[in-house]
């Protein structure tokens, strides 16, 4: 592990320690919760949509668990800010790990990807797809 392990380490504490858009959304479009079991990690998302229906403009969350889900969640409201839900329909647990700028061990990878599929799960939800009341990263 180099220096830029080291840089990103420090990023992921720091989102952890001071986390970013972390509260309430006044006037979401559409809020959803989800929980990691395994780790014991919840998140609930907040999505404020754009007057078109489609554009994120505004993302945050609420939640606790370990420094790589509230870390994830964090640098994902700063990512998801203008793109589409179709957008963020394609998002992957690569572009969270791209995010995280580390390697997670498949142990940790259900933590990092919390965020995302809560929010994917949320948007489902708003727009008919899908029928469930809490995300569990859980199969």
């Amino acid at each position: 592990m180099g220096l830029g392990s080291d840089m990103y380490r420090q990023q992921i504490l720091d989102h952890y320690k001071n986390p970013r858009n972390y509260g309430e959304l006044p006037d979401a479009t559409f809020s959803h919760e989800g929980e990691n079991p395994t780790c014991g990690d919840t998140i609930e998302v907040h999505v404020r949509l754009d007057d078109d229906g489609e554009t994120i403009e505004r993302v945050s969350f609420e939640g606790d668990g370990c420094a790589i889900s509230q870390a994830s969640a964090s640098l994902l409201t700063r990512e998801l800010p203008g793109k589409t839900l179709d957008e963020l329909d394609a998002m992957d647990r690569d572009d969270v790990v791209d995010l995280l700028g580390v390697d997670i061990s498949p142990m940790r990878i259900k933590c990092a990807v919390l965020a995302e599929i809560v929010a994917q799960d949320g948007a489902k939800i708003h727009t008919g797809e899908l029928e469930v009341d809490t995300t569990t990263t859980e199969e």
